[in-house]
């Protein structure tokens, strides 16, 4: 199902983050952010005239954020057809976890401190939460993938921050297309809020371990899950 014209408006709201000097990286920031938190779903056509018109950017300019992201996996390609939301294979799922698991834990394991500063951490736990009470379990993923972003950004580290925002992106595909999202994040809002608790008592070491255990454990969960889901898909979208 693609984005509709109403949405495309939401997408509109987003003209102020370009500023007066509009670049395609710029543009190519908010359409990554926008596909990490589901707004454009994987297999998703992208207009060039919707989006370009909704951001109030050049078809140049668009065209150069599309090759951005398309050198980040997120988009694809087609001769003749356009540019698409990619469609994740299961290899590609495993490797995500893979780098995951490299970049996050190293992350913690270099923490100096303690203390450490966990405000972005926190909010993250309360937002997931508070949107599991509510039953939006698209919010959960939404906040799942803002926990493990601020977990990153402890280190302080730009290019750290920006590796990671791509391997986010990246994994929300998978999740955008799993049929029980409940299933697959609640469990989750248990152990995030775990890991908060380790790092507010200081435990790198506790926390390097919990977390590896986590991703080990997601990574299994959202293979098997994607696995199968993938295999209902047809072979072609013709």
């Amino acid at each position: 199902m693609g984005t509709s014209g109403s949405d495309l408006g939401q997408l509109a709201d987003d003209r102020a983050l370009l500023g007066r000097t509009s670049t395609a990286e710029r543009v190519a920031d908010i359409l990554r952010t926008r596909i990490a938190e589901g707004y454009f779903q994987p297999g998703e056509r992208l207009s060039e005239d919707s989006i370009g018109k909704a951001l109030a950017v050049s078809r140049n300019t668009l065209r150069e954020a599309f090759r951005l992201l398309t050198h980040e996996r997120l988009l694809v390609h087609e001769l003749n057809r356009g540019v698409f939301v990619r469609v994740l294979a299961v290899q590609d799922v495993e490797d995500i976890y893979r780098t995951r698991r490299l970049i996050q834990c190293a992350v913690v394991r270099g923490l100096d401190g303690p203390p450490f500063e966990l405000g972005g951490l926190l909010d993250a736990v309360t937002e997931g939460e508070h949107a599991a009470e509510e039953g939006h379990w698209k919010d959960v993923s939404t906040a799942n993938i803002h926990f493990h972003r601020e977990l990153v950004a402890l280190a302080g580290s730009a290019r750290t921050d920006e590796l990671m925002r791509g391997v986010l992106a990246e994994l929300r595909l998978a999740f955008h297309i799993v049929d029980d999202p409940r299933a697959l994040h609640e469990p989750y809002l248990t152990r995030n809020r775990q890991l908060l608790e380790s790092l507010k008592a200081g435990d790198r070491d506790g926390t390097e371990r919990l977390l590896a255990a986590y991703l080990d454990d997601s990574r299994e969960q959202v293979v098997e899950v994607y696995a199968g889901l993938v295999a209902d898909e047809p072979a072609d979208k013709d």
